[in-house]
């Protein structure tokens, strides 16, 4: 990583077209630098695939931009905002998201995978078909999510909010704990989870994970998949 991507971004220069349409964002370091420049047409579509590869980007206000196809692999994006912000297939593998705010972004189809959301807002968000593997979300909302057809392995939602968020065929080998809300989710996924409580770490799949949900408000049904195939 180079010297000026090691730098934290402490300003930024946008300019418009004359339709009042962004025409570009550029972002700066404190001696004025410059640490990453965004540009779209007068339609709002990008110019050219944004490449944010392994930048600081932390505290950035990207809210309600086209960031569609880009790429923001090992990038850190420590609290800042993307609310409604488009990342359609953008790769963020890698990526630094703690306690950002994607509230109502689309990450549609994104790669999300060994990505850091621990207590990142994706209230809203739309999570259609995106990847996520080995991700810590531990305290992240997700409250009203849509995580349909979403490929979840190995993902750490201990103490995160997903009231009311919608499944559909969603892989779902997460961890989940007494703090992990649940309330009003629904859907269809494929288990087993991993249940940390007083009693220690299992696995719950099938029939009693639906009865756990709905323990606690929720409403989804255990396809027999993948991943509990020959289970009881």
């Amino acid at each position: 990583m180079s010297e000026v991507s090691r730098r934290e971004p402490v300003g930024e220069a946008r300019r418009w077209h004359p339709n009042g349409t962004l025409a570009s964002l550029r972002i700066t370091t404190g001696d004025h630098r410059p640490h990453a420049t965004f540009e779209w047409h007068e339609s709002g579509e990008r110019i050219r695939g944004h490449d944010a590869v392994g930048l600081d980007l932390s505290g950035v206000d990207l809210s309600g931009i086209n960031l569609s196809e880009s790429w923001f692999t090992d990038a850190r994006l420590v609290g800042g905002k993307l609310i409604g912000s488009d990342l359609y297939r953008s790769d963020a593998q890698g990526a630094d998201f703690s306690g950002a705010d994607l509230s109502y972004a689309s990450l549609v189809r994104a790669n999300l995978d060994d990505a850091v959301l621990r207590g990142a807002v994706l209230d809203g968000a739309d999570l259609v078909k995106a990847s996520l593997c080995e991700v810590d979300a531990s305290g992240a909302s997700l409250r009203g999510a849509r995580l349909m057809g979403a490929s979840l392995l190995n993902v750490d939602l201990r103490g995160a909010d997903l009231s009311y968020a919608v499944l559909r065929e969603n892989s779902f080998k997460v961890t989940l704990d007494r703090a992990t809300r649940v309330e009003g989710l629904s859907g269809t996924v494929f288990g087993p989870v991993r249940v940390i409580g007083p009693e220690g770490v299992r696995e719950v799949g099938g029939a009693e994970l639906e009865e756990w949900v709905e323990m606690r408000g929720g409403d989804i049904r255990v396809r027999r998949g993948r991943w509990d195939a020959g289970r009881g």
